[in-house]
């Protein structure tokens, strides 16, 4: 998706990335596809924010896969003159407010730029998530099954949006549902103490990521005792593990459209205002 020709509007899929190739295309490149399909007028490319990941498909793969900069100053040299950069990211995490940081060097370099928000933004992308997650996991939802959602975390204040994701589904009845995080609070013990506490039998995993990589692959659904599928089953529950990304769901994909549309309404508005 790099282009060496003169375009003039420019779509920039920014994500994590992943170097798991099936998860890649069901999720990222759904994502992308979906993009491209709302935006005609605009040349959809990709860029990771991962450089380990960059490297790892380059050298398993052989796939060259841009970062950030690589992509802002590809877009400079193919003439671009409106950009919009809609990122994948699940929050406004430090990956995003990197993100932000990189193209605000770019600022004078194109006509317009403008960048989405990332999935959960607003009340609204909060129940539209909630509602793709219980539509996707409803063929599980038994009553006597907890349904446990494993995020990524983050060290930026935006990691509150899980908590606040978890008192949605409690305030719309599904008493069921949990979420932790790999990598900050709530964790696996959080979720697990919870789960024991409502004497659930049964649970089913699935991540809360965009991709199904490796925490999916590994942190949930791996054979090592640490994994949150070892950890639930050595608690004593039966326990199934859905490896599939948020990417895969049209709802979700939706959201990015619209963050897209948003994005490109205030690249508009900023040319009108520059004309």
């Amino acid at each position: 998706m790099t282009q060496d020709f003169k375009i003039e509007k420019e779509l920039l899929a920014v994500s994590f990335g992943t170097s798991y190739p099936d998860s890649r295309r069901l999720t990222i490149g759904a994502i992308e596809e979906r993009l491209a399909q709302a935006f005609p007028d605009f040349e959809v490319c990709r860029a990771f924010t991962s450089q380990m990941i960059i490297e790892r498909i380059k050298e398993k793969e052989g796939e060259a896969i841009d970062n950030v900069r690589e992509a802002l100053n590809r877009a400079v040299k193919a003439g671009v003159k409106q950009l919009v950069i809609q990122p994948t990211h699940v929050l406004n995490g430090l990956e995003y407010q990197d993100l932000v940081k990189e193209a605000a060097r770019y600022e004078n370099a194109f006509e317009g730029i403008s960048i989405g928000a990332p999935l959960l933004t607003d009340e609204a992308d909060y129940r539209r998530v909630m509602e793709a997650v219980v539509n996707a996991m409803k063929i599980y939802d038994d009553g006597e099954t907890a349904l446990c959602l494993m995020g990524h975390g983050t060290e930026a204040e935006s990691n509150s949006a899980y908590r606040k994701m978890q008192e949605m589904f409690r305030q719309s009845g599904y008493h069921n549902y949990w979420i932790g995080t790999v990598e900050a609070s709530p964790d696996l013990q959080d979720v697990l103490k919870a789960v024991k506490k409502g004497g659930y039998r049964k649970a089913v995993l699935r991540p809360f990521m965009i991709v199904a990589g490796d925490h999916a692959n590994n942190d949930m659904a791996g054979d090592d005792e640490d994994s949150w599928k070892s950890v639930f089953e050595t608690a004593g529950l039966q326990v199934t593990a859905i490896v599939e990304g948020l990417g895969q769901l049209p709802a979700i994909r939706e959201i990015f459209v619209d963050h897209g549309q948003a994005a490109e309404e205030k690249l508009l508005y900023r040319k009108k205002n520059k004309e």
